[in-house]
Parts: structure tokens; sequence; C-alpha cells
């Protein structure tokens, strides 16, 4: 399956930092209060109107269908997040951020977006099963080189086709329609999976992939659970 970008990524996602062995996490909703709590810790009381706005996004959404769901989260986040380059938001060259510093930002890179998007779907009713983060080889341009880059993948059904949510392209798009994208493997709370079908078993556990044990770690003592 193909996932075009028209325009270069911007993202770097060194497959070689994706390596230790632990155990896989699984989500329920987070604290809202303690999330908010964890957000004044970090963003103080002028960076309030971006935690509220969120907190009416998810209250917005809790009662609707997931096809509505995965259209509002996913320009809610491209539209309040920056495309920056981690050396310049984080000071590090790859850095995972938490939807609590996406937020407060208001800056990230690709897995940025795709991990706030991915933890606010779930906090509104999303099942985790059916999201995937999807690492990819993205073609730039006319030529035949690619880039690292990292999308958010909704399936409504195991065996259906995946819906993509990007930060470069405003639509939500079928996989079929996004021939630029090359899938590498995919991954939730679950575990890591080799392909990109919705169905099968996980590949490997979540701690294949180190940022992201370590981001869970962060996210849950922000008060997702």
């Amino acid at each position: 399956m193909h996932f075009g970008l028209k325009a270069a990524v911007r993202c770097r996602l060194p497959l070689l930092a994706l390596c230790v062995v632990v155990a896989a996490v699984s989500h329920s909703a987070a604290n809202l209060d303690g999330v908010q709590a964890s957000f004044m810790q970090r963003w103080g009381a002028a960076a309030l109107p971006k935690y509220e706005n969120w907190r009416k996004l998810v209250n917005s959404l809790t009662d609707s269908t997931d096809t509505e769901r995965i259209k509002r989260v996913n320009a809610f986040v491209n539209q309040q997040v920056q495309f920056g380059d981690d050396t310049v938001i984080w000071g590090q060259a790859d850095y995972w951020a938490t939807p609590v510093e996406t937020l407060g930002r208001s800056a990230g890179d690709c897995e940025d977006f795709s991990i706030a998007k991915y933890f606010t779907l779930i906090q509104v009713g999303v099942q985790p099963d059916k999201l995937r983060l999807i690492y990819v080889r993205a073609k730039t341009g006319t030529s035949d080189a690619t880039q690292a880059h990292m999308v958010l993948a909704y399936y409504s059904t195991p065996d259906a086709e995946p819906l993509v949510m990007d930060n470069l392209i405003g639509d939500i798009r079928p996989a079929s329609r996004r021939p630029d994208l090359v899938p590498v493997f995919s991954f939730n709370s679950a575990g890591v999976f080799t392909g990109v079908a919705g169905g099968g078993p996980a590949a490997g556990g979540t701690g294949r992939l180190s940022r992201w044990e370590d981001l869970l770690r962060r996210a849950k003592a922000e008060g997702f659970e």
C-alpha cells in the first residue's frame, strides 16, 4: 500500500534510535484536571487559553462520530501548532513532545503533530486499536529522494483502508491517495507492527521505540492515563 507530498518534508526520525524492550502501555481517558495542572505548572497562566481551547474541543467531541472526531482533531492540531525543527524548539536533535508540551509551545515537527492527534483522539473516544502512528518514507518533489516522516492513520475496521492525517496536507485522505508516502512500520500503545494493515498481531512491544516509551511515561506523569 502506498500512501503525494509535493512540498519537501522537513522531519527527521532516526530509525536506529528505536531499540529497547519494555512492556506495552495502554491508554484510557485522561485526568483533565490533572492535565490542566501540569499545563499550568509548565507554561503558566498566560498560556492557559491554549489549554482551554484544547479542552473545549475535547468536550465538544465526546458524543460525536469517529468521522467528525478525526476531521476536527486533525484540523485543530494543524491550525494550532506551527511546524518547527526540534533543534530550534527544544535544543535537541530529535525530541518527541507530549501533547502538553506541543500545545504549550504551539510548535512541533511531524511526530509531535501525530502524537498530539493520537492522544486527543483517544481522549474524545476513538478506540486506540483504530489508530496507528506510521513511520513512512516521503517522496520529496519530483525526484526519487525520500525523507523520514510520520503520520497518524485511522482504521474504521481492522481490514479497512486507513485514513491518513498529516501536518503538511490539510484534508484527510485514504492511503491510496497518498502515493508519495511509503510505509515502513506502524505502532500504537499496543505495540509495533511491521506492516500497515489494520489486523494482525503486533510485531513487538512498544519498547522497540525508546522515544515512544519515554513519551508515554512523561504523558502519564502529566495526567494522561
